[in-house]
């Protein structure tokens, strides 16, 4: 059984900084993609932030410059360091491990920037 655990989400002003941490478990396949999705209500969810197994990354255009996803494959984590974040990057952020074998989700943990 497969659990992504995040952490490090919270209130934050304008221009400030925040790092989201994914910690997974269980029976990973070696090959796979990690990411940063957010979803605010009435929305769709969208990716963030991606990265594969071998440290290529891709990143939602509104992000670029400001966020950085990184990975660390022996401790199994991934993630986010938020910086210059904006009113408009309120929403909560979910961590995605997708595989041949499954994808998986965390439960999501809530980034709110506001003054």
């Amino acid at each position: 059984q497969v659990q992504l655990v995040e952490s490090g989400g919270g209130l934050v002003q304008p221009g400030g900084s925040l790092r989201l941490s994914c910690a997974a478990s269980g029976s990973i396949f070696s090959s796979n993609t990690m990411g940063w999705y957010r979803q605010v209500p009435g929305k769709s969810r969208e990716s963030v932030a991606l990265i594969t197994s071998g440290g290529i990354t891709t990143y939602e255009d509104s992000v670029k410059g400001r966020f950085t996803i990184s990975r660390d494959n022996a401790k199994r984590t991934v993630c986010l360091q938020m910086n210059s974040l904006k009113p408009e990057d309120t929403a909560v952020y979910y961590c995605r491990l997708l595989t041949l074998r499954g994808d998986y989700w965390g439960q999501g943990t809530q980034v709110t920037v506001s003054s």
